[in-house]
């Protein structure tokens, strides 16, 4: 009898601490849902008042600032149905359609051209030739590229350049400063934000999630003269099916 009991009461204990670990682990989800979408909100929105303010002042806001606040408007869009919908992190595409990354890639440093020039930061963009259309969802390949340029403008240096090149079968983003470099390998940094332990890396988790959905990647290469380069690799090829 004392065995039996015994052994009911080890399942018991069993059971309550696996139900305290999902549950302790849901929550835990939860919160990072909500941080990430405080973080994806918060850099839109403040892009898009730095634009309408500067253009405020400047009398007149040109098309392609107004196509810039839209997308960057959108991408907040994006987050709060993210934090409704898809609790659990997915960045799964919503629209696909080939999306034109020279276009993209403008609109992107369009929008964050204000948040840059408040900060004392030059904001470059650098294409070399026409670039093959990626097939995707133009939101979340914005929200990829313009969290990679919030990152190297709040921590890099004082110039930032955005270059866009097709390198054989694939589209090449890479964002490039001068600053003092990555803090720890991206593959650590990218974890740390994943397990809520810090806001650094995020951004560039958020894009590296964006990558992997589209067939592609994120990667850190060492830049010249130091800085931080960072390349978001894309499939040019529309897929088969």
């Amino acid at each position: 009898m004392s065995v039996a009991a015994a052994f009911v009461g080890w399942l018991t204990a069993a059971a309550v601490t696996a139900l305290w670990w999902f549950v302790h682990r849901a929550l835990d989800m939860r919160m990072e849902a909500v941080a990430r979408a405080c973080h994806e909100l918060r850099g839109p929105l403040a892009a898009a008042a730095l634009g309408l303010e500067l253009g405020w002042r400047g009398g007149a806001l040109s098309s392609a600032q107004l196509h810039a606040i839209h997308s960057e408007l959108g991408r907040a869009r994006l987050a709060l149905d993210d934090l409704a919908n898809a609790p659990d992190g997915r960045m799964a595409p919503r629209q696909l359609e080939d999306v034109d990354l020279v276009a993209l890639l403008a609109d992107s440093v369009q929008a964050w051209g204000p948040t840059a020039e408040t900060a004392g930061v030059e904001l470059r963009l650098l294409c070399r030739g026409p670039m093959p259309p990626i097939w995707g969802d133009r939101l979340r390949l914005a929200q990829a590229t313009g969290n990679l340029i919030a990152n190297a403008i709040e921590h890099g240096g004082r110039q930032v350049a955005v270059r866009g090149r097709t390198h054989g079968a694939h589209a090449r983003i890479e964002i490039i400063d001068d600053g003092p470099g990555l803090p720890a390998p991206l593959a650590e940094i990218m974890q740390r934000a994943r397990r809520g332990r810090g806001a650094r890396g995020r951004g560039l988790a958020i894009a590296a999630g964006i990558a992997s959905v589209h067939g592609g990647r994120l990667a850190a290469w060492g830049a010249q003269g130091g800085g931080a380069r960072l390349v978001l690799e894309l499939p040019a090829a529309r897929p088969s099916t």
